[in-house]
């Protein structure tokens, strides 16, 4: 048996969340609670919850820094990541590699949950970011604006429009994302 020695950040505090506990972020039907952050784990990972309202389905995007790992608390979750496609119940896991376009959705018709492990930390700060950007009144035309470019380019973030999204929008009967 090989064994690997491990290196471990000594930046890592001892940090403790209760269930309700956790800093959340407004995003409309898709928010944010940070659980563990990249100043806690000395940049390792952020852990952070989102639920998902019926109807709602994910900007379909691509990072370029970090992979996604996601665990489904409640709901039905469908998850697509280039040309894979499922949908999970609670207790299902997946990862979602860097470069790979990906989107997610309520695929249910009661509100659902996820725990999303990011590799490694730091792009929870876009959630806090883009909370920020839709609270100071930018609208519907959000995705159009230079500071949401400017948000998604300084977290490597890239937004698409790839064939299947019409196909699961529809299939779903979801609202097509607006950013």
């Amino acid at each position: 048996m090989l064994h690997q020695k491990m290196t471990f950040s000594k930046d890592a505090v001892l940090t403790v969340v209760q269930p309700s506990e956790g800093e959340s972020v407004a995003i409309p039907g898709f928010g944010a609670a940070f659980k563990l952050t990249s100043q806690t784990t000395g940049g390792l990972v952020a852990i952070v919850e989102h639920p998902f309202a019926v109807g709602l389905i994910t900007a379909a995007h691509r990072h370029t820094y970090e992979d996604e790992h996601s665990l489904v608390l409640a709901g039905e979750i469908g998850f697509r990541s280039d040309d894979d496609e499922v949908v999970l119940g609670p207790g299902g896991y997946i990862t979602k590699p860097r470069g790979q376009m990906h989107a997610m959705w309520n695929a249910g018709s009661e509100p659902g949950r996820i725990v999303e492990v990011i590799t490694p930390g730091g792009f929870e700060n876009y959630f806090r970011e883009l909370g920020e950007l839709l609270a100071s009144g930018t609208g519907s035309t959000l995705h159009e604006t230079p500071e949401f470019i400017d948000l998604a380019t300084k977290y490597g973030l890239t937004y698409g429009s790839p064939q299947w999204m019409a196909d699961i929008v529809a299939r779903y009967g979801l609202t097509p994302p607006t950013h």
